[in-house]
């Protein structure tokens, strides 16, 4: 049994998950027609298209759960709303790397994440080693390519 533990994540990533799951709802009446259909067909053990409709069925409704599961769980945090001098969840860190090279990052819940537009998770190995930590911290990351090391120069809340 999954733990009741609440999952934070920003407004928008509650609005697609509730979108994801709207649209996957949507499809079940779409494949229970197809299954029917291929019902209609006569022999089920060599029926393709019966097993592939029953095949996404089965996917369909595990997706529901998730989605539901995540949604009822959803803890929605407004980053504009948060303060203080310490990295949290929400906050948007300008970190400088070994290079003095400016990096941004703002720490998601994990469904937000996506490393290409700056957002890690609040579990990644390198929001892990920020939370809690202030302007003006070095801070060591152990990632796969080795230890990286950076410098917090500026915590937001945006």
């Amino acid at each position: 049994m999954a733990t009741m533990e609440k999952v934070p994540m920003l407004a928008e990533g509650y609005e697609r998950l509730t979108a994801d799951l709207k649209v996957l709802r949507a499809e079940r009446p779409k494949i229970v027609d197809a299954i029917e259909e291929a019902r209609a067909h006569g022999d089920l053990s060599e029926n393709a298209e019966y097993h592939a409709a029953k095949e996404r069925q089965g996917q369909v409704e595990a997706q529901i759960a998730e989605l539901e599961d995540k949604v009822s769980r959803a803890q929605i945090i407004d980053p504009a709303t948060l303060s203080g001098d310490k990295i949290i969840f929400g906050a948007t860190v300008t970190l400088l790397d070994e290079e003095d090279k400016p990096v941004r990052y703002q720490i998601v819940g994990q469904t937000e994440a996506d490393a290409n537009k700056g957002r890690i998770s609040y579990n990644s190995p390198i929001a892990r080693a920020l939370i809690g930590k202030q302007v003006g911290d070095e801070v060591e990351v152990t990632v796969p390519s080795g230890d990286r090391f950076y410098l917090v120069e500026k915590i937001e809340f945006i």
